[in-house]
């Protein structure tokens, strides 16, 4: 590879304002410099001219005295130092740069860490082996620095002497940064704090918790997609996420969700799709799509699929953080958008399976992620949104007859090697709503309710479905009898009974 000059002095780079005059390195750079057909990284590497190193939320500013000499190979080798492994960057590079470049690279330092991963990427990525013998007499690398970014327990690859600790495979391999925010989480142990105040619950509570919840989940996952479910269909999927855990996921399984999702399929191909599909609007005069997130193309989606399966597979078995696995699996799921319809509850309830596999929930209670998401779904929309808006400059499409899309171009790269890093971070904002908020807050009802219930059969015998409307009631009309109630449905009540029921409605409810 004979280019040179990668580097680049800027100030303001596509639509970003740097604080300061730097030169843009590592992986910005290669993209710009040789045109790369993919997005630029959320975080782009400057040196200053100064030695001072600091960080903004779209740049990293490193010290002048980490320049180095202006070649791709240097670029590179500064990329995976400080950037980690971006897969879909190296994919597109070596699917640019024809084998000798790439040996050419290897050969600079054949024994070298950098030589030796770039190396092992492009026989992996490419499926191919280049012109070079194996490796021997050297100790064994980690192809991901475990310091920047999240990683599998690893195989060993004996050609290249490295540790392919990778999170997927081949045919789906998404990547997260490790961020301030993700560590502290995982340090955190979130899921033993949840277990420890379990404990001192009662069982009976405990198992209407998770009854009310599974509910209180599935009407959330309905509403998020804009959907007012009938009370037994949403019953029917709160108990679909009950038994999160109890199947493996493979090809026949979701398609047995979507079908538990959808139950009339008279408008809709149920399976995988054989046409385009994207999330968005029509034009209201003309039809033309208009589409916030375009999915991958119909053709891509079994080999897709079959790697998001063996990934999922590969994450179980390894001992990685469960919220970490449920990112990557559930939102590689939902970028893809294999079905028609049903992907955004289906994405949902593969949270609620790793969560179960990975035993994240000790108690058997589920975690009510979708109503934590619908509470935060302005921050669900963005994160969506990080994904698939990007992605809209690189994807060619044309409208077909019926006002869908046919994407045009090769695209199945976006959808196995994206960064994750957001979709993380979020997924372990709801954990921690749920953790903090939701589960203890139906917990505190459910113990305000029984309290209630005593004090209504004790002085009145009042039968439980009546004490369900009278709860009803009270907290729809904030503590006070309504005047309708007290003409119709309690009109049996005293005036001083209906203030003893009021008084220790508030005793119960409303007691700090």
């Amino acid at each position: 590879m004979k280019t040179e000059h990668f580097s680049k002095n800027i100030r303001v780079f596509h639509g970003r304002t740097a604080p300061e005059e730097a030169t843009l390195v590592g992986y910005g750079a290669i993209i710009e410099q040789l045109s790369l057909n993919i997005p630029f990284p959320a975080r782009l590497s400057l040196i200053s001219y100064k030695r001072r190193a600091y960080e903004t939320e779209s740049w990293v500013f490193y010290s002048s005295k980490n320049a180095f000499d202006d070649t791709l190979y240097k670029h590179l080798v500064f990329a995976i130092k400080y950037e980690g492994i971006n897969l879909l960057f190296f994919k597109k590079l070596f699917d640019k740069l024809n084998p000798k470049d790439i040996k050419e690279i290897v050969q600079l330092e054949p024994q070298g860490l950098y030589c030796r991963r770039i190396w092992f990427l492009y026989e992996w990525l490419q499926n191919t082996k280049l012109d070079l013998p194996d490796l021997s007499r050297k100790s064994y690398v980690p192809l991901i620095d475990e310091k920047l970014q999240y990683a599998t327990t690893g195989i060993k690859s004996q050609r290249h002497l490295i540790i392919n600790n990778l999170l997927g495979v081949r045919d789906f391999c998404p990547m997260i940064t490790k961020t301030p925010k993700l560590e502290q989480y995982i340090n955190a142990k979130l899921t033993e704090q949840n277990n420890k105040f379990l404990k001192g619950i009662h069982k009976d509570i405990l198992l209407r918790t998770s009854a009310f919840l599974l509910l209180k989940d599935s009407k959330a996952s309905f509403n998020i997609e804009g959907e007012s479910p009938k009370s037994m269909r949403a019953a029917r999927w709160g108990q679909a996420i009950g038994q999160a855990g109890t199947k493996d996921i493979n090809i026949e399984e979701l398609i047995r969700l979507q079908q538990v999702v959808i139950e009339n399929g008279r408008f809709i191909e149920m399976g995988f799709r054989k046409k385009g599909g994207f999330v968005g609007e029509h034009d209201r005069i003309t039809g033309e799509p208009i589409p916030d997130h375009i999915s991958a193309k119909w053709q891509d989606i079994d080999q897709l699929m079959n790697g998001l399966i063996t990934t999922n597979e590969k994450l179980l078995k390894d001992n990685i953080d469960a919220i970490i696995a449920a990112t990557v699996i559930a939102f590689g799921f939902v970028f893809i958008h294999p079905f028609e319809d049903g992907n955004g509850r289906i994405h949902r309830y593969l949270i609620h399976h790793i969560l179960a596999k990975k035993q994240y929930s000790q108690q058997g209670l589920i975690f009510p992620v979708s109503a934590s998401i619908l509470n935060h779904i302005d921050d669900y929309r963005k994160v969506l949104e990080s994904f698939s808006q990007p992605l809209l400059d690189f994807i060619d499409w044309k409208e077909t007859n019926n006002h869908n899309i046919e994407v045009m171009n090769d695209t199945i790269d976006f959808y196995r090697y994206f960064d994750a890093t957001k979709q993380a971070e979020f997924l372990y904002d709801c954990v921690k709503d749920t953790i903090e908020n939701i589960i203890p807050e139906e917990i505190s009802y459910l113990i305000k309710y029984d309290e209630f219930k005593k004090f209504l059969d004790n002085e009145f015998e009042m039968p439980d479905k009546t004490v369900a409307i009278l709860v009803r009631f009270l907290e729809q009309n904030n503590g006070k009898f309504s005047k309708k109630a007290r003409e119709k449905e309690f009109a049996v009540l005293t005036e001083p009974e209906v203030h003893e029921i009021e008084k220790y409605f508030a005793h119960c409810f409303y007691k700090k």
